[in-house]
């Protein structure tokens, strides 16, 4: 009887685990699921709106509320005659059809930070559909670049989105208040205009492939490695074979190939470069990189942002993207742990730039 008591106790203590294993993962699963197919959305904030609020939070610490009361005064009386006439001037261009001239061009702003697998494209390409959709003439974009490059197939997408406002004949700025390097540098010279801090970093036009090579550790501990191919040159460099001078001549060559196109490209972008100066691997400051035709101004995005915000509505557009409860939990280190494997993997298999 004792030991019926104690099984049926054993059974419910295991029971209660796995009805326990259950319900969180019927949470999860609900958490997750809570936004159906959704996976992302888009946010827009008015940086106009903010400067504003900035500015008048100021001012009411260093004028006087008689004088301010005075000025907001005058100031109703001018939105409201405004208002007005925007009023008309809209049912004139809805009795035409024309509904274009039913807004003034804004200015819109994103950003990139990119990481070495450039996988914020993701969010970039909604982005630029986004503002696409809506765009009338007289429209700006202003993108915040920052990252040191990375993958060339990955930058070359982000560079191709980017295209895609110039096609559309959208003027674009971008501005580097820290670094734009290599793939950054090949997104940059996209732009109509780049802008850059005076310490920030701009260039690196080269192409950089590396990895460890592990066979005499494997010889010297009784390790065979078998790599099987189809294709000469299906893989040149490995990380656990032995290499020959024919792998290394033809991985050699494939860079000098990137590298070409590289240059090609910047070309194509910015013609008045020279780019037997430019195009060495190194990277310049700011400064430097104006005199050398790098980039056409010295500023920073902040101060961009503040005169635009005085003539025209300025509008950040952001699109983000849904974390699935899991992916919230498993926290930055498994990210960490994740891209470094990447990095090691992919730089075995082909070129960053």
């Amino acid at each position: 009887m004792e030991f019926l008591f104690e099984y049926g106790l054993f059974f419910a203590k295991i029971a209660t685990v796995v009805i326990a294993i259950v319900g969180v993962l019927v949470l999860t699963k609900a958490l997750n699921g809570r936004h159906g197919s959704q996976k992302g959305e888009l946010e827009v904030t008015d940086l106009t709106e903010q400067y504003k609020e900035t500015v008048e939070q100021l001012e009411s610490h260093l004028f006087d509320k008689a004088l301010l009361k005075a000025r907001d005064k005058a100031d109703k009386k001018s939105d409201k005659e405004q208002d007005k006439a925007r009023q008309n001037e809209v049912k004139q261009a809805v009795k035409n059809g024309n509904l274009t001239t039913t807004r003034d061009p804004r200015l819109f702003v994103i950003d990139f930070h990119g990481s070495i697998d450039a996988r914020e494209v993701s969010s970039l390409r909604q982005e630029i559909s986004a503002i696409l959709a809506i765009a009338i003439e007289g429209d700006e974009v202003l993108l915040r670049l920052e990252t040191g490059g990375g993958m060339v197939h990955a930058y070359g997408l982000a560079s191709s989105q980017l295209d895609r406002l110039k096609a559309a004949g959208i003027t674009l700025t971008i501005a580097v208040d820290k670094v734009a390097a290599s793939g950054g540098y090949m997104m940059a010279c996209v732009a109509d205009k780049i802008v850059s801090a005076p310490f920030a970093i701009v260039g690196s036009i080269g192409v950089i492939a590396q990895l460890p090579n592990f066979s005499k550790v494997l010889k010297k501990n009784d390790i065979e490695f078998e790599q099987i191919t189809a294709g000469e040159f299906k893989r040149t460099l490995t990380m656990f074979g032995e290499n020959s001078d024919k792998a290394r001549e033809k991985f050699k060559e494939e860079i000098e190939e990137t590298h070409g196109l590289f240059k090609q490209f910047i070309a194509v972008h910015r013609p008045e470069l020279d780019l037997n100066k430019v195009a060495t691997g190194e990277h310049w400051f700011g400064q430097q990189a104006l005199e050398l035709g790098l980039v056409d101004q010295i500023s920073t995005s902040d101060d961009l942002i503040t005169e635009a915000c005085k003539a025209r509505e300025v509008l950040q557009v952001k699109y983000v993207r849904r974390k699935k409860l899991i992916e919230k939990l498993s926290g930055a280190s498994s990210e960490a742990a994740d891209t470094l494997l990447m990095k090691w993997v992919a730089r075995g298999q082909r070129p960053f730039m």
